[in-house]
C-alpha cells in the first residue's frame, strides 16, 4: 500500500491520465477489453492512472460497474503503475464508491464535483471533508464545475483532512490558482485538469502546477509522453509544432459538441486499432465525418 505522503510524492512529477472505460456494443462494460487496454498503455510510462475518471465516464458508471473497472485496473497494473479511482456525486454516494475503491485496492482517489446543484463554499467543505474521513487512502479534489473552492477554505480542509494531498484545477480561474499555490505551498500536489489539459501544460507550470493528466494518451501515448518531456524541459519549439498540427486542430473537431472532449479520445482509440466501444448516453461520439478528420490529424503525427 502507498501512503498518503508517498501518493503526493508520485503526483508532483510525470505523466497521468485517464483510461477510457470499454464498453461492448450493448454498453455492458467489457474486463477483457479494459484489461487489454491497460496493458498495451502500461508500457509507455505513465506516472499514475485514474481509473473510472471523468474521460473513463465516472458519471454514467453504476456501483457495480465502477467496482469492475477499478478492480480490473487495479490487478492489471498491480506492481507497475499506482491506480487512482474517480468518485463524485453525492456526498453518500461518493462515500460508497470512495469506500469500493478503497476495498478494490486504488492507492488514492480524484474527488470530482457532487454536480448539479450549486452549494455554498461550507457545504462543499462538508462534502470533501466526510468523503475524506470516510478513508485512509488519499484524496486529490477536483476543482470543476459546481466544486470551486478558495484558497482559505482549502487550508481549513488541509488542517482537518490529513489525506487530502492534491488539488486539481479544471476551472482555469488562474488568480484562484496563484492564490491556491502560494497559500497552501508544499502541503498539496498540483495537477493541471483543464481539457485539452496539453494546450495550458506550459502556462500552468509556470504557475506551479508541474504536471497534468493527458487524455490523448490513450490514443497516442508516444507523442503525449514527448510532449510531457517538452513541458518539462522548456523545448518551445516541440510544444509549438504539436500544438498548431496536432492540438489545437483536434480542439477544433472537439469543441463542436458538449461532451466531444470523451467521444474524441474513444475515436481516437478506434483509429489506432484500440476500440473502447460507444460512450454510454448523455453522450454522443463523432460522426464519420469527424472521425475522418481525427484520423488525418493522427496520420501526419511521425511514426
Amino acid at each position: 500500500m502507498i501512503s498518503c505522503q508517498e501518493l503526493k510524492e508520485i503526483m508532483n512529477d510525470g505523466l497521468l491520465s485517464f483510461p477510457v472505460t470499454d464498453f461492448k456494443d450493448n454498453g455492458d462494460f467489457d474486463p477483457k477489453g479494459y484489461q487489454a487496454r491497460l496493458e498495451w498503455l502500461m508500457p509507455y510510462g505513465a506516472r499514475a492512472l485514474f481509473a473510472a475518471g471523468g474521460t473513463g465516464e465516472y458519471f454514467s458508471l453504476t456501483l457495480d460497474d465502477y467496482s469492475k473497472v477499478v478492480e480490473t485496473a487495479v490487478k492489471t497494473c498491480r506492481d507497475h503503475t499506482p491506480i487512482l479511482a474517480g468518485a463524485g456525486g453525492p456526498t453518500r454516494n461518493a462515500i460508497a464508491f470512495a469506500q469500493e475503491a478503497q476495498k478494490k485496492g486504488a492507492v488514492g482517489l480524484l474527488l470530482m464535483p457532487h454536480y448539479l446543484t450549486e452549494a455554498p463554499q461550507d457545504g462543499i467543505a462538508r462534502h470533501v471533508k466526510e468523503v475524506c474521513q470516510s478513508v485512509d487512502i488519499g484524496v486529490i479534489l477536483y476543482n470543476r464545475g459546481q466544486c470551486r473552492l478558495s484558497a482559505s477554505v482549502l487550508e481549513q480542509l488541509a488542517d482537518e483532512c490529513p489525506n487530502l494531498i492534491g488539488f486539481k484545477d479544471g476551472v482555469g480561474d488562474i488568480e484562484n490558482m496563484v492564490r491556491v499555490r502560494r497559500r497552501l505551498g508544499d502541503r498539496f500536489a498540483y495537477l493541471g485538469g483543464l481539457p485539452t489539459a496539453e494546450v495550458f501544460a506550459a502556462a500552468y507550470r509556470a504557475l506551479g502546477v508541474p504536471v497534468y493528466s493527458s487524455a490523448v494518451f490513450n490514443f497516442i501515448p508516444a507523442t503525449a509522453m514527448k510532449f510531457y518531456q517538452a513541458v518539462k524541459s522548456g523545448d518551445d519549439a516541440t510544444i509549438g509544432h504539436l500544438l498548431d498540427t496536432f492540438f489545437l486542430p483536434m480542439l477544433e473537431i472537439r469543441n463542436r459538441k458538449a461532451g466531444y472532449a470523451v467521444s474524441i479520445v474513444k475515436a481516437g482509440a478506434r483509429i489506432v486499432g484500440h476500440p473502447a466501444g460507444p460512450v454510454r448516453a448523455p453522450l454522443s461520439d463523432l460522426n464519420p465525418e469527424e472521425e475522418a478528420t481525427l484520423r488525418e490529424l493522427i496520420e501526419a503525427l511521425p511514426a
